[in-house]
């Protein structure tokens, strides 16, 4: 019985073993892989008879998967390349990892670096603001002191206190040193720029009403005979900076304080 079945298996073997010399040479399918890496060893006709005779697998790659399709050259975990005649890929830049922009730049919105905007900041430095302090100096309570290198006003208190304020100050070319008083004050002044500064500022009012808007600020305390004062303001980003054309600026909220403490006649030193 089992001889019985085994011959017609040989029969077909035969057959397929007479057509094997000529899909060997390549008729029909000149570039099968197949056929390919069969050449330059002994020929059985390839698949079932081969792997009867040598016990080998015909095909190139095994029976791990399917040959066919496979780009020459494949090898699992392999870049592929592309066929010399593709035009490289337009968007490989577009795909590429961008390196994070560099601490403290900022990036426009086409990937230029824009420059950083630095302006004056708002927000009051702590040492400028009021708080009191210890003085041991010889001037009596009431006295004003005016440290401009330092930026601060000093309102001198009893019992080896004082009160210190943050100021702003001329700007170079414009500040100055020297005693004197108060001889004046008002609240909200009104301002006439002097002379000399619509020489140098034309664009200028010639009168301004007091109010929010007006740069003397909440409060004015006029020193002596000189266009000098010291007054409020509505920059408050200009305390503890060289910013006027000589006059002592302090923060509306410090000036109305300084202003209740002091009266007429108070003597102001500035250093």
């Amino acid at each position: 019985m089992r001889r019985a079945s085994v011959l017609p298996l040989l029969a077909v073997a035969a057959g397929l073993a007479a057509t094997a010399p000529a899909i060997a040479q390549g008729y029909g399918y000149p570039n099968d892989p197949m056929l390919q890496a069969g050449r330059g060893r002994a020929n059985y006709g390839g698949g079932l008879i081969e792997m009867l005779m040598t016990g080998r697998d015909p095909t190139p790659y095994g029976r791990g998967g399917a040959v066919y399709n496979r780009p020459a050259g494949y090898a699992y975990g392999a870049a592929v390349r592309a066929p010399s005649r593709y035009a490289p890929d337009p968007f490989a830049e577009a795909r590429r990892p961008q390196a994070a922009p560099q601490a403290g730049r900022q990036v426009a919105a086409l990937g230029e670096p824009a420059e950083p905007r630095a302006g004056i900041s708002s927000v009051i430095e702590p040492r400028f603001r009021k708080q009191e302090v210890a003085y041991d100096g010889p001037h009596k309570p009431g006295t004003i002191i005016v440290d401009t290198p330092n930026r601060f006003l000093f309102l001198v208190q009893p019992g080896g206190r004082a009160l210190r304020y943050g100021i702003g100050v001329g700007r170079p070319g414009f500040s100055w040193a020297g005693t004197k008083t108060v001889t004046r004050k008002a609240e909200w002044p009104s301002w006439t720029p002097p002379a000399e500064m619509l020489k140098r500022r034309p664009d200028l009012p010639r009168f301004m009403a007091g109010g929010p808007d007006n740069p003397l600020g909440a409060r004015a305390l006029y020193l002596g005979s000189t266009l000098y004062r010291i007054h409020g303001t509505n920059e408050p980003n200009t305390i503890g900076r060289e910013v006027s054309s000589g006059c002592i600026r302090m923060t509306n909220d410090d000036v109305v304080d300084l202003y209740g403490k002091v009266g007429v006649g108070a003597k102001v030193i500035v250093l």
